[in-house]
């Protein structure tokens, strides 16, 4: 996949085929989307794009926003290239393209990215103030000789697939339910950080990680098993999202993953943890041998998974 910018062109000069959207996740949804974009642009021996922005949309119009991301615009760009497109053109979402209307914006699409078809999510709108729909987007290409499609409504066990639902999921906890949605794991990256290491001498010593994208969303307190990748290795791994109510009332948010089986320094480090499966919810304990015990039976929990 060919990543382009805001001021380059593809230099393609028979068209695109071409789909717009954020596609937080590349879920099964929007997997669903490029699939029949693809299709088209076979049947009309075009390449195919998909048209992304760098951020959020509501950054741009929100100062303030603080949205809950699957993906890091890294990710996205990863997860974008395994489906197979030819061009990811990335533009930035600013208050000048908030203000175009879509038939503005379709004309760009026409001149500037040389798009020849357009494909449609099911009940996706763009242009300023999201006024107009697929009749009136059908409408303004004509104009400009790109021809407009739209995809059918997508289900996955009567569940409407969104980045919205996903994000539910994982705010309940319920991860294996985000993997189905997703394709993939849920994954949270990070560097590893200085501790308190209570771990240590309780026998499970773990990795603090400070993630590297402060917009991403963190799932659901609790204990979850889960797949450690560091220095180009992986391990099952029993990861702690929580205020460690037992040791502390300071209110600070931990992310600290324990490592199966792992003998050495794992501090300064990149690494990242996939998320596999909820094994319990975040518990105040009466004293720390009490959570010693119940740590025993989370590793035991793992190893049998």
């Amino acid at each position: 996949m060919i990543v382009v910018r805001n001021t380059d062109k593809t230099g393609e000069t028979n068209g695109l085929v071409a789909t717009i959207g954020f596609f937080d996740g590349v879920h099964l949804g929007h997997r669903f989307l490029i699939r029949k974009m693809k299709e088209a642009a076979r049947s009309r021996k075009l390449p195919t794009a998909v048209i992304t922005f760098s951020q959020h949309p509501r950054m741009a119009l929100q100062s303030d926003y603080q949205p809950k991301l699957l993906n890091s615009f890294d990710e996205r760009l990863t997860h974008l290239a395994d489906t197979g497109v030819d061009y990811c053109i990335v533009l930035d979402f600013t208050n000048e393209l908030s203000q175009l209307t879509a038939e503005e914006f379709i004309a760009i699409l026409s001149r500037k990215w040389r798009i020849s078809t357009l494909f449609i999510g099911y009940n996706h709108r763009f242009g300023h103030d999201r006024r107009d729909g697929f009749e009136q987007y059908v409408n303004y290409a004509a104009t400009c000789g790109m021809e407009v499609l739209q995809a059918p409504r997508f289900t996955e066990n009567k569940v409407e697939v969104s980045s919205s639902e996903i994000r539910r999921q994982l705010t309940l906890g319920h991860v294996e339910t985000a993997t189905q949605l997703l394709t993939y794991p849920y994954q949270l990256k990070g560097h590893i950080v200085q501790g308190n290491k209570i771990g240590r001498t309780l026998g499970f010593p773990t990795a603090n990680i400070q993630t590297d994208d402060s917009f991403k969303l963190i799932p659901r307190t609790g204990v979850y098993a889960v797949q450690v990748t560091w220095n180009k290795q992986t391990f099952k791994g029993m990861l702690y999202i929580g205020r460690r109510p037992t040791l502390s009332n300071d209110g600070d948010l931990a992310i600290e993953v324990h490592v199966l089986d792992f003998q050495g320094d794992m501090y300064a480090n990149e690494i990242s943890v996939s998320f596999i499966y909820y094994i319990r919810e975040d518990i105040r304990f009466h004293s720390l041998e009490e959570l010693k015990e119940q740590l025993k039976k989370d590793a035991a929990i793992l190893r049998s998974y």
